[in-house]
């Protein structure tokens, strides 16, 4: 097998994280790259959830999504989660939640699989990914599988960097590292600290894609309000002119990830999408 890209995409947030992922990914196509893309998209319709419409507006420009503990707030989910083939949700909600927590996809002849776990610390309660996740992966490769890329929507970074860890040591021991791609999501803060471990790309978090003039994606005013008073207000989207991509890119060859590389950059909505900061980390 080639080397080949991957494009892991942080948290979707609204429309302006719509539409960034859109013409980011279109302008990949353009230049005529081949890449299998994931995204999350928990947060993709007005911060909280995910429309059918949303759905099939980025199908078109993504491969998997994956989400976490919002996918539920928009309650059309219901009616296609079932039906979204290439829509995951956390494999570690208790068994007869509706969708599926990992798929199959063909990626240039090969077989590759993407699972969505969710975290413990500091989140709502849900039944463990250590051993589901794990059992998760000895059924893919089972498939046939030859690469396995986890999103795991969590809060604490111990959680994150620990279960990574164990993953890679427990899985990657030999010569070919199933596990190819642990990403992190949830925070909406993109981290410093991606690396290859045992052949596997990791990042504590992705970071996300939307407007960063707000508060992780959110208006100013209504977190400050919340924050400074402690009383229940409802979160908006933030607006503006600038747009923000954050995510990973990743090559692999047939053993192992080779290269992770952050994805971080701010365009200019109203001037075309034109650059004004660029770090696409080392």
């Amino acid at each position: 097998m080639d080397t080949k890209k991957i494009i892991f995409l942080g948290d979707i947030t609204g429309r302006h994280g719509r539409n960034a992922v859109k013409s980011y990914i279109q302008s990949l196509k353009n230049e005529g790259q081949t890449t299998f893309v994931i995204a999350n998209v928990e947060n993709a319709s007005h911060g909280f959830g995910l429309t059918k419409k949303n759905y099939e507006d980025l199908s078109a420009f993504t491969d998997c999504m994956t989400s976490g503990n919002h996918i539920w707030d928009k309650k059309d989910i219901y009616e296609y989660i079932n039906e979204a083939e290439n829509l995951i949700r956390p494999i570690n909600y208790p068994s007869g939640t509706p969708g599926s927590g990992s798929h199959i996809f063909d990626f240039e002849g090969e077989k590759v699989a993407v699972i969505n776990a969710l975290g413990r610390v500091f989140m709502p309660t849900i039944d463990s990914p250590w051993q589901i996740v794990a059992e998760e992966i000895k059924r893919l490769k089972n498939e046939g599988v030859t690469s396995i890329f986890i999103d795991f929507h969590a809060e604490a970074t111990a959680e994150k960097v620990c279960f990574s860890k164990y993953l890679a040591q427990e899985f990657n021991t030999d010569e070919n590292a199933l596990i190819k791609g642990f990403f992190g999501t949830h925070t909406h803060i993109q981290t410093a600290d991606e690396q290859i471990i045992n052949g596997m790309a990791y990042i504590t978090d992705a970071g996300f894609c939307g407007s960063p003039e707000g508060v992780i994606g959110m208006e100013f005013s209504t977190s400050l309000k919340r924050l400074i008073t402690g009383l229940p207000e409802r979160y908006e989207v933030a607006q503006g002119n600038l747009l923000q991509i954050n995510g990973v890119e990743v090559l692999i060859d047939k053993t192992q990830a080779t290269q992770i590389k952050r994805i971080n950059f701010i365009v200019d909505n109203n001037e075309n999408n034109k650059e004004v900061n660029l770090d696409t980390g080392g």
